[in-house]
């Protein structure tokens, strides 16, 4: 799979109540094979504390791989033999440090502002939806008269019923 840096916001996932990306996804925009990159994360374990990186269970990778595509039979020889890592934001940024080659750092740097871009979008949201609760509580009491009002002017009137028969 070719990962371009334009791809990389479909990369993250929130996985455990944190952005993340995959081992595999890091290691193919770092340009390096998964096994160089979790062998150089094991020879540096002291630089990656849980807050940088944890092990996905059986469980999270099924979800990641329904989330990534409706076709999770995988072909004979391809099944996962290890659970990936999930690297968060600081985690990535610290396996470009580790790796330490030219296009590892150019890659962090687009990489950092992708969970940048992440992180303001989701604060806006939550903004706005606390805005909107707010109005919604402040109004509340306006808009019930005016709804009363419309649901009035919405409703027909009944006609007085004739009388059947003839009238003198």
């Amino acid at each position: 799979m070719n990962k371009t840096l334009d791809s990389i916001p479909q990369l993250i996932h929130s996985i455990r109540g944190q952005r993340v990306i995959l081992d595999s996804d890091l290691a193919a925009l770092y340009g390096v094979a998964t096994k160089v990159l979790n062998q150089a994360v094991k020879r540096n374990a002291v630089r990656f504390p849980n807050s940088f990186l944890f092990k996905l269970t059986k469980e999270e990778v099924l979800k990641t791989l329904l989330s990534r595509s409706q076709i999770v039979t995988l072909k004979r020889g391809q099944n996962i033999k290890y659970l990936p890592n999930a690297f968060t934001e600081h985690g990535a940024l610290m396996a470009a440090n580790v790796l330490n080659s030219p296009r590892a750092i150019t890659t962090s740097i687009s990489l950092i502002e992708a969970f940048i871009k992440m992180r303001r979008l989701a604060l806006s949201v939550e903004v706005l939806a606390r805005k909107v609760n707010a109005l919604e509580n402040k109004y509340d009491s306006h808009f019930a008269v005016v709804f009363d009002a419309v649901r009035e002017l919405m409703s027909t009137p009944e006609s007085p019923k004739r009388k059947i028969g003839f009238t003198v």
